[in-house]
């Protein structure tokens, strides 16, 4: 005997409690994909900076949290970059290299940083006579950290600007590596960072 719940209906599927039971499941399938798929929220001014630790090419190694804590450090500028030896990014790099100056007379610490291997990055602050660290987040979990991961290759060109506490206090997502040392200097300026005291 059939019962009402078990009635076959006119597409042949089964009604009642074993459908609901599908539509449910199904739902929830689809929410799940929903939540796997969505990005992460995008960091924002007033947001605390992901902490890390890489390597430099200067052979050093970098941990966020320790050079804000340094002596007279009243912030640290990251200027993310998508691939060393490239064209734009050799441009931004030279613009650092000649033009740093207006960025040392400011107390921050400055970086470039990418998801080059550290030995790229190396040959590429060599080439480029850069004096500031090219740090190397090969890994991507830092870049993935701060958002700026297109479709795991490479970096965004983006630069952040983060206070001694920890707090980002600017996010320049429209860089143009031509004028790339004048625009971090401008922006530290505009956020009052002090200069570096006359030893």
């Amino acid at each position: 005997m059939t019962t009402r719940n078990s009635l076959p209906n006119k597409h042949g599927s089964q009604r009642g409690g074993g459908g609901r039971a599908g539509r449910r499941s199904g739902a929830a399938i689809c929410l799940s994909l929903l939540l796997l798929v969505a990005p992460c929220r995008a960091l924002e001014p007033g947001d605390a900076a992901p902490d890390f630790e890489l390597p430099g090419s200067d052979g050093e190694r970098y941990r966020l949290s320790e050079v804000l804590a340094s002596p007279g450090t009243q912030g640290v500028v990251l200027a993310w970059y998508p691939r060393a030896f490239t064209s734009g990014c050799t441009i931004e790099c030279k613009s650092f290299a000649r033009n740093g100056h207006l960025i040392e007379d400011y107390a921050v610490s400055f970086f470039m940083i990418s998801v080059d291997q550290v030995e790229e990055n190396t040959r590429f602050a060599d080439a480029m006579e850069a004096d500031f660290p090219l740090l190397s987040d090969a890994s991507k979990a830092t870049a993935t950290a701060y958002g700026v991961l297109h479709q795991d290759r490479f970096a965004l060109r983006t630069n952040f600007y983060i206070d001694a506490s920890g707090e980002i206090l600017a996010i320049d997502r429209n860089v143009d590596p031509e004028t790339a040392a004048q625009d971090v200097a401008a922006r530290l300026r505009e956020l009052r960072i002090g200069k570096k005291s006359a030893p």
